[in-house]
Order: structure tokens, then sequence, then C-alpha cells
């Protein structure tokens, strides 16, 4: 335990050592050995909610009928997957971020705070998020150019196919917004803007968090073919967080973000799952003014940042 004294109030400030400073370990090391951990058992936990399902509905008998199961019972892998995201992405993370905090509470080391500017950037977070759309897509353009593993690029492709059939089932859009936008929007704004960019900050300092945090989001959902517009959301994720002192606007813009994509799906399947090629780019001056716009929006968080302080 140390002591410091605010120079600005002469307050005396109690610092609580916490486990990971205790022990000796790194607070990015720890963040990082519990990103594997929770995505291996949220993985897990979905594969045994699967075979719970299939042990009480009767079950199959061969790979083939198990694959033929995922695609006519997309709806039931969606839910599988969203308690693995729930129990480990979400609740589980709480637990473990007790090994960072000392003496400040979980709630802060989350910024799981609400005051009076977090409406006003929360409504900032979703211009940006649209905002940054024509961006996303030509580095999702750009990202289609790189060479990827046929391994990565197949496991993209089915995954896509699974969310392609589960949005064109009929009466689908709540139950998908729950799953797709919904869930995800919370459990992994948790992990990532609130636990690892928090636990890479005080390994690395806010900028290389903010960058670092939003690399492993992208690198998270085992998409190479979509690395850098995913990490590049990540990043401005991050940055609203970081702004607000909040993960309520990145959590309101990551539903959006997802939302948008889930009502295109069902709505304008065509446009969502096409083949990413230079003639469906949005046009150069949309591009620009896509930039000019979020660099904008990005100026205007931070003058309420330094106003709010």
């Amino acid at each position: 335990m140390m002591n410091n004294q605010d120079p600005e109030t002469n307050d005396v400030i109690i610092h609580v050592e916490s486990w990971a400073e205790r022990n000796g370990f790194a607070h990015w090391a720890i963040a990082i050995l519990w990103l594997i951990l929770a995505f291996v058992l949220f993985q897990v936990v979905a594969s045994l909610v699967l075979v719970a399902y299939l042990f009480i509905t009767g079950g199959i008998t061969s790979g083939a009928g198990f694959q033929e199961f995922l695609t006519e019972n997309t709806a039931v892998l969606f839910v599988a997957n969203s308690i693995g995201q729930i129990l480990f992405i979400g609740l589980a993370t709480f637990v473990v971020v007790k090994l960072h905090t000392g003496g400040e509470k979980v709630k802060n080391f989350l910024r799981l705070n609400w005051d009076s500017k977090t409406l006003p950037f929360i409504g900032l977070g979703v211009l940006l998020v649209l905002s940054v759309q024509p961006i996303v897509i030509y580095l999702g353009y750009l990202n289609s150019l790189l060479p990827v593993p046929d391994l990565f690029s197949d496991l993209q492709i089915t995954q896509y196919q699974m969310i392609e059939n589960f949005l064109k089932s009929e009466g689908i859009l709540l139950f998908a917004l729950l799953n797709i936008a919904m869930v995800p929007a919370l459990c992994e704004e948790v992990l990532f803007r609130g636990y690892v960019m928090r636990a890479f900050e005080k390994s690395w300092g806010i900028i290389a968090s903010i960058i670092i945090s939003g690399i492993v989001f992208g690198m998270f959902h085992i998409q190479l073919g979509n690395l850098l517009p995913l990490a590049s959301l990540g990043i401005i994720l991050a940055l609203m967080t970081w702004l607000s002192n909040s993960i309520w606007p990145a959590v309101i813009a990551h539903f959006i973000n997802n939302g948008m994509a889930v009502l295109i799906g069902i709505t304008y399947p065509e446009l969502l799952f096409r083949e990413m090629t230079f003639e469906i780019l949005p046009p150069i001056w949309l591009l620009i003014v896509s930039i000019l716009f979020t660099l904008l929006l990005i100026r205007v968080m931070l003058n309420q940042t330094l106003v709010k302080k």
C-alpha cells in the first residue's frame, strides 16, 4: 500500500496493490491469457449446449448428420454461442478483473460509468460508427487482396454461410438482433473495451492500449479475411470509450453496427454476402466525406472530454 498526495487538492490518495502487482504479473500478460482461456471456454460451453440439445432431441449418428443438423438448426447454434459468450466473455470477466483492481472498484476499472455526459457521447458514438462505414468497406476490399491461408478462408466462408442461412429464416429479426447484435455488444465490450483495454493501459499507456486492443479484437473473431475492418472498428470503439470514460457509447455503437448488418442481411442479403470487388465499392467522394466527418466527430468528442475535465 502506498500513499500519494493529489497536487491540486492536497488530498491523500491511497494506492492498494492489486493481486497482479503483488505477485509480479504484468497486467497485459494476464489479459492475453484470459483472452485465450475465455475464447476456449466459451467455445467449449457452446459445444456442450449443442451436445445437450442433441441428447434431448435424440441425437445424430454421423459426421455428415452433424453438418446437416447445423445447417438446419442454426438458431440452436446461435443460442449456444450466446450462452458461451454471456458466461465467459461477459460474466466471468468481472471475476478476472479483480486480479487487477487492488482498491479500485470493478465498476470503475471496466468503465461502467454513467454521468451527464454519457448520453451525448452515445449520440456521437452512433454518428461515428455510421460515418466510418465507407472506410470500413474500403478496408474490407484491401483485406480481400491480401493472401489468407485456406483454413481461415474456408472457416470464414462457413461462418458467413451459417449466418446467411440463419437470417433467411422466417420471423428471425428479433432473435437475430438478440444473438448477433445485443449479446456480442454487451459481452465483447465488457471484455475488450472494459477489461483488455484497461489492462493494456496499465502496462503500456492509453495510445498503445487503444491500438493493440483494437487489433486483438479483430484477431479474436478468427476472420483473417476481415481483419482490417474488424480491427479498425475495434480501435474506433476503444477511442470513444477512452474519450467518454465509459463503455456504454461503445456498447450502443457496437449494437448499431451489428444490428445494421442483421437488417441488411434479412432485407438485402445479396448486398451483405456478395463477393468483395472493386466495382461494388462506394464512390471515392463518399470515402473522402466519411474520413472528414469521422475526424470531425472525433474532434467534437475530444472537445467534450476536455470540457468534462
